[in-house]
């Protein structure tokens, strides 16, 4: 019998509609003991266009593919962010949430509609996986299928390369994550040294804290700090203000302070490096519900994990090969031969990052995991 798929944009009001979006991958990864469920609260947010920043400056429609009796055999998520597209003089639509069943026509049907709606806008091609936000994690999952992803960061079967390949889209850009044994790494005692001196020489120090307190005051400079970051650095997105907030919530809430560090200049930031524990295995425990119970679950994994995830580094342009470097690989060194912390996943460095690779590979670190970005001209969907 032939399977009848329809594809309708789903009502964010539609509770129903929300809960299927949702629940998908919950059918789809139940026999996958590497899948990490997301935070429920965090994909209702994305859903939801009264408490996301993204919405208020951007738009997003969410689609889900109904089979014959009306169970959800795929998803995808098309996103129009604005202020990406003002930044880099572009425009494009993103890609996020993607799941489907091994079915290429379901994976048209569901691309076909996200492309109408971004040509609707003026939009002239799409790229993916990419969220709605800094914290969201990018690409899919080519490579190093048999190991738990980091926090945040995508896990999806194999196959959905060969569907997005499929159907015409193209590679655009390779992510690397590596992992860092506390046993077992070979951390040159010159790279310390080379740390203390550009910190001597540029009249740089490093912030540690030691409490939440401490942390929620430095938090109104990350906007200013990250921004500039990112200055010709293309791909990404400044923050906004709101998205800041929003941003400081959620690692206020899973941080340990004590992970979290801002190289200072004259005591304004001008880089940062931030490892958060990684409570993975609680959200496969609680499928990422925090209630009734997950939330303490959560908070026992914060406290005794030895995993800890290195994502977020970066530092201003004008320090950019200044030494800057060092110090930041300095840091995230200590990070673990000063903690509980015996295993750490060095999340999504680019490919194009040459230089950084090659220096981490040298000092132990076995990039295992790859994810991909995929691009596709709108018009030939």
């Amino acid at each position: 019998m032939t399977r009848t798929i329809r594809i309708i944009e789903i009502d964010n009001d539609n509770s129903r509609q929300v809960n299927q979006f949702i629940n998908l991958p919950y059918r789809l990864y139940k026999d996958t003991p590497q899948w990490v469920p997301p935070l429920v609260s965090d994909i209702r947010r994305m859903l939801n266009r009264n408490n996301h920043p993204f919405y208020k400056h951007s738009e997003a429609a969410f689609y889900l593919a109904l089979d014959h009796s009306d169970t959800p055999v795929g998803r995808l998520a098309v996103l129009e962010n604005r202020n990406y597209n003002e930044f880099n003089k572009s425009q494009s639509a993103f890609f996020f949430l993607f799941e489907c069943e091994k079915n290429i026509a379901t994976a048209q049907d569901l691309f076909s509609s996200a492309s109408r709606w971004a040509q609707a806008r003026g939009l002239i091609e799409i790229i993916g996986p990419k969220g709605f936000s800094a914290l969201d994690g990018l690409g899919l999952l080519v490579e190093g299928f048999d190991h738990r992803p980091a926090l945040g960061i995508a896990y999806n079967p194999p196959y959905y390369s060969e569907l997005l390949e499929t159907i015409g889209f193209k590679p655009q850009g390779d992510l690397l994550s590596g992992y860092l044994s506390r046993a077992n790494y070979n951390f040159p005692e010159k790279i310390h040294q080379v740390a203390d001196l550009v910190k001597e020489r540029r009249g740089l120090q490093v912030k540690r804290f030691t409490s939440r307190r401490d942390l929620r005051a430095v938090i109104p400079k990350l906007k200013e700090l990250y921004n500039a970051s990112i200055e010709g650095t293309p791909g990404n997105v400044p923050l906004t203000d709101e998205e800041v907030k929003t941003l400081a919530n959620q690692l206020l809430w899973f941080a340990d302070p004590k992970l979290i560090k801002i190289i200072t200049k004259d005591d304004q930031p001008v880089g940062f490096l931030f490892a958060y524990p990684d409570i993975s295995a609680a959200l496969q425990r609680t499928g990422g519900r925090f209630l009734p119970f997950g939330w303490l679950d959560m908070l026992s994994e914060l406290r005794k994990t030895k995993w800890v995830n290195i994502n977020g580094a970066g530092i201003i342009e004008k320090y950019r090969g200044l030494g800057g470097t060092a110090i930041l690989f300095s840091e995230m060194f200590k990070t673990l031969q000063e903690s509980r912390f015996e295993h750490g996943d060095i999340v999504q460095i680019g490919v194009e990052n040459q230089r950084m690779l090659l220096e981490l590979r040298d000092l132990g670190i076995n990039f295992y995991k790859k994810h991909r970005i995929y691009r596709r001209q709108l018009e030939s969907i």
